[in-house]
């Protein structure tokens, strides 16, 4: 699409001109006004989801990011993916595990070793609800053609990226710097 059809107004395509860095700049504005309202939108989405399951907004992402696991993880592992302490992350599987989303197993070659499993139908009562609530999600992208897809999928998986190394820099410096 040109920036024409993007509604950046300068039907320039953001490709530069007298009024290219003004236009850059506009568009740039706008992204991160649209950015911080998505991030609010999905917050308020996440805590109305956690509050019909009875879940803290925490403990249903970290569900989330264990079916993405493809299998068990430690509690260990569970704390690298929230950014939690471990004993923060302890007490959140057990938080799920007392609403039956998940249990644990010993490892049977390391009996010291625990694996935090999903319970599937659990999981497949939250996919039904996610379903119900998301059914129309996929209607968003019909008028993107693939190219416009992968565009997408790149800054979501940049976004991902960026926002882990700021979570990390935050944890490590205390202060945000």
């Amino acid at each position: 699409m040109s920036g024409a059809d993007r509604g950046d107004g300068d039907g320039d395509g953001g490709s530069g001109g007298a009024r290219g860095g003004d236009a850059r700049a506009r568009l740039l504005d706008e992204l991160s006004t649209v950015s911080r309202r998505y991030m609010a939108a999905y917050a308020l989405f996440n805590q109305a989801v956690a509050d019909h399951l009875g879940l803290h907004p925490t403990d249903l992402q970290c569900l989330n990011l264990l079916t993405l696991e493809g299998g068990p993880a430690t509690t260990g592992r569970v704390a690298e993916l929230t950014g939690l302490t471990t004993g923060s992350a302890t007490r959140l599987v057990d938080r799920l595990e007392r609403a039956g989303y998940v249990v644990r197993q010993r490892d049977a070659a390391d009996r010291r070793r625990v694996w935090v499993a999903t319970v599937p139908e659990r999981v497949a009562e939250l996919g039904r609800v996610w379903e119900r609530l998301g059914g129309d999600w996929y209607g968003l992208f019909d008028d993107l053609d693939d190219g416009e897809l992968a565009l997408i999928i790149g800054h979501m998986r940049r976004t991902v990226e960026f926002s882990a190394a700021q979570v990390a820099r935050l944890r490590e410096s205390g202060d945000g710097a």
